[in-house]
């Protein structure tokens, strides 16, 4: 969907160089720039690029979070989001938003908590800069975050991982985009802000082909590429070189893929994958489900949850307990079925 024009304006503003100092010059305001916009330009622009020095990945989701909020502010409220006031923003109004993120995107509760700090995170700056507004802000602040329950590890099998990646027409551009953006989702199990902040300096073919990331924390990581892996970057290298972009894997205008069409691109392909393999049908697919599968498969080839969590850029071996459990609640599975099969003396 295209983004309202006045939401487009403002987040466009956001990439913009600020002409205001922090700390040093008073909150700029354009004429007809309400202080709520103004905040929310110089929160990202010098707050959290400059003063908190936070990293791409999260002003990236952050970014995101704000341009679902002003538009979803644009519909409650009947304003243009440049008319929006500090004043219109109170806990009734995130909390709406938040429920209307859980119902018409299903976001799940962990999600949510994500979009909820980035608007705490706006709020105690506005606080400290709009005196005045620290009460009703505090109230936004007061919000509790959801109940995270234990996640669900769904994945796919190998079987239906290369269903998926037979699955776009290859004989056109965006057919070969497809493909290599899902291979290389499947391969190296990134996050979404890292396949879609990835940059064609990032990749390495050479002696040892890899691909370098900035993950959470900022802490850089390679990671290897299969023979498969290498030569279709090789060929969607020398294709998309010619469109100037330095981004890998582009939108169809040459842009960076938003969270939604890097799902689109999975959802546009699922229903070719479910003729060759049905059991795709039952399943939630997204990205972090390929990701899940690439743990799974790293889990089942041999290695230790430590080397699993370097792969993946887990903070540390204790979060892979999650596909540990998984991985034994499968073998379980296998294990029963495999008994209620089997041969009748083994059951004497």
């Amino acid at each position: 969907a295209n983004k309202p024009r006045a939401v487009k304006r403002i987040v466009d503003a956001i990439d913009a160089e600020p002409s205001v100092k922090p700390d040093k010059e008073p909150i700029g305001r354009g004429a007809g720039t309400s202080i709520f916009v103004a905040l929310l330009k110089n929160f990202f622009n010098q707050y959290l690029m400059k003063k908190r020095l936070a990293s791409p990945h999260t002003i990236s989701s952050y970014r995101d979070t704000f341009r679902l909020l002003l538009q979803f502010i644009e519909q409650r409220l009947a304003k243009q989001s440049t008319e929006v006031e500090l004043t219109d923003i109170d806990a009734a109004l995130i909390n709406a938003f938040l429920e209307e993120m859980g119902t018409s995107r299903r976001n799940s509760p962990r999600s949510l908590n994500l979009r909820l700090a980035a608007v705490r995170s706006f709020c105690r700056y506005a606080a400290s800069e709009a005196p005045n507004q620290s009460t009703q802000l505090q109230t936004i602040l007061a919000i509790p975050s959801k109940v995270c329950t234990r996640p669900v590890v769904e994945f796919l099998t190998r079987h239906e991982v290369e269903a998926l990646l037979a699955a776009p027409d290859r004989q056109t551009r965006l057919g070969r985009r497809d493909h290599a953006f899902l291979l290389i989702a499947a391969q190296t199990g990134f996050l979404l802000s890292e396949l879609i902040g990835l940059q064609q300096q990032d990749v390495q073919l050479k002696a040892e082909a890899q691909l370098r990331i900035i993950g959470k924390g900022r802490k850089q990581r390679c990671t290897p590429l299969t023979d498969e892996a290498v030569e279709v970057l090789k060929s969607w290298l020398r294709e998309s070189g010619k469109t100037g972009t330095q981004i890998l894997f582009p939108n169809a205008r040459g842009g960076r893929l938003t969270a939604s069409g890097a799902q689109y691109i999975i959802d546009r392909h699922l229903a070719a994958a479910c003729e060759v393999c049905p059991s795709i049908k039952d399943k939630n697919v997204s990205l972090y489900t390929l990701r899940h599968s690439k743990a799974m498969e790293l889990l089942q080839s041999g290695m230790t949850s430590k080397q699993v969590a370097l792969w993946l850029g887990l903070g540390s071996a204790q979060a892979v307990q999650i596909y540990v459990q998984a991985n034994l609640a499968r073998l379980k599975k296998s294990s029963k079925l495999t008994m209620n099969h089997a041969p009748d003396q083994y059951h004497q």
